[in-house]
């Protein structure tokens, strides 16, 4: 095991040095100022996430397919990984996994726009989508496709199962004395109850679960920045300082480098909102729209949501944590969030435990439907049924191996996926732009494009 996670190590670093950071920052800001500044547009974003399009072709609603985007981002990437992040590139990482939320609102947007443009029927009136149907037929490039279906594929065991379902068990094992064992068959047996109703069951369970869990999860860090109200400026200022000049933040930070703090900034923030991921757009593809661009705006709010809000709030919660309280131990990622939300008296460890449980489940749900919709694509609907029980079986493994070699693996796994979807992006973004002259630019939004719906 020591081996391997060395060598994943080693991987990871190569994958996320400066090339990879450069290639999805360079995308995020390409796209900002190509297509105008998408940003600006969030509140009609979320004004169209709410609003049903019921006489138009797809699976689910727009809510639905947000909601279960949201449920496959909102997870131990918000809770843990911007602890990790934080423990590992001090911080400054805050603001990069910020900034890295706020640049890939356009990135985010693309995607879903690519998703509906290039998704297919199937004969039994399904609609499937993603960078592998817009590398396919908008690039002709079956190769990268299969690549990226592939990669896909096994990032879903990565971000989508083992991660979630190891800090699920870790955290009950910790707070309640539960056997990682007990844990892990507890959350197999609900994932597969789940699963086996197909998209719509999925989206059914995450548009109940999402609103109500971020609710009380924000409300319970609003909670811990009202206790540590009397550090909150120095927080803000200590993480926009330390993101340029690390030696600033002082004390056990001094270690971090500006390449560490926007090295684990960025994973952490791809790893939350999966921007240039090319996950959510999987999803995307199976929702009822009236154009690609209405879609593509209710996509980008889901990265508003995830890292420009509950990412920026966790990162506060933390720094604020840190200077408030002397004898937390910032070493490590876990062990600072649980330390931060133990100052909320008695609630305070409950409600990280269900917070985490509820994010980290919905999160396995959202994936699942990712990595089988991939797998659909490399070898047809039959291999989706081996494909289910592999995932199911992986939700208990990962809740009792090493969660270092599972972040790793997740590391690694992401940055092989973001690579040929961000290619995508760069080479189809006349298309982006030209859908987006059409109908946003133009004031076209509730068009129905007619090809959609055949």
């Amino acid at each position: 095991m020591d081996l391997l996670n060395n060598i994943l190590t080693q991987v990871s670093d190569f994958l996320w040095g400066w090339p990879m950071i450069i290639l999805l920052l360079g995308t995020h800001l390409y796209l900002t100022i190509r297509l105008r500044f998408p940003q600006l547009r969030i509140f009609t974003a979320i004004r169209l996430s709410v609003k049903k399009d019921s006489d138009v072709r797809g699976d689910v609603s727009q809510f639905a397919s947000l909601a279960t985007a949201l449920a496959a981002t909102i997870g131990t990437g918000n809770i843990i990984g911007v602890a990790t992040a934080v423990a590992l590139g001090g911080p400054g990482a805050v603001l990069w996994c910020w900034l890295t939320g706020v640049f890939g609102i356009a990135t985010k947007y693309a995607e879903g726009l690519l998703a509906i443009k290039y998704r297919v029927k199937t004969k039994d009136g399904r609609m499937l989508g993603g960078p592998m149907y817009a590398l396919e037929r908008g690039l002709g490039w079956k190769w990268l496709a299969v690549l990226f279906a592939f990669f896909t594929a096994c990032a879903s065991f990565g971000i989508g199962n083992t991660v979630q379902a190891n800090a699920i068990a870790v955290l009950a094992s910790e707070s309640y004395g539960i056997s990682p064992y007990v844990t892990g068959a507890v959350v197999c047996t609900l994932t597969g109850a789940v699963v086996l109703g197909g998209v719509r069951s999925i989206a059914r369970v995450c548009s109940m679960l999402v609103p109500f869990m971020a609710f009380f999860y924000v409300l319970g860090c609003l909670v811990i920045l009202g206790i540590n109200w009397h550090f909150l400026w120095p927080a803000l200022k200590l993480i926009v300082v330390s993101a340029f000049s690390p030696e600033a933040a002082g004390g056990g930070f001094a270690g971090s480098t500006v390449m560490m703090a926007a090295r684990f900034g960025i994973a952490r923030g791809l790893f939350s909102n999966e921007s240039g991921l090319g996950s959510a757009p999987i999803v995307a593809a199976a929702a009822k729209t009236r154009n690609p661009v209405r879609q593509a705006l209710v996509s980008s709010s889901g990265t508003f949501w995830d890292t420009v809000v509950i990412c920026a709030i966790t990162g506060l919660v933390i720094v604020s944590s840190v200077l408030a309280y002397s004898d937390i131990d910032f070493s490590n990622g876990a062990t600072l969030t649980k330390a931060a939300f133990s100052k909320i008296p008695y609630f305070g460890t409950p409600l990280l435990t269900f917070g985490l449980l509820t994010f980290a489940f919905s999160t396995i749900l959202g994936w699942y439907y990712y990595g089988a919709r991939a797998i659909e694509y490399l070898g047809g609907i039959r291999w989706v049924k081996a494909y289910r029980v592999v995932y199911i079986v992986a939700v208990f493994v990962g809740s009792v191996i090493n969660l270092s070699l599972v972040w790793t693996f997740a590391d690694c796994a992401n940055a092989l996926m973001a690579i040929p979807n961000l290619l995508s992006l760069l080479f189809l973004s006349g298309i982006i732009v030209h859908e987006t002259r059409k109908y946003l630019w133009r004031d076209r939004l509730d068009e129905i494009d007619e090809k959609l719906q055949h």
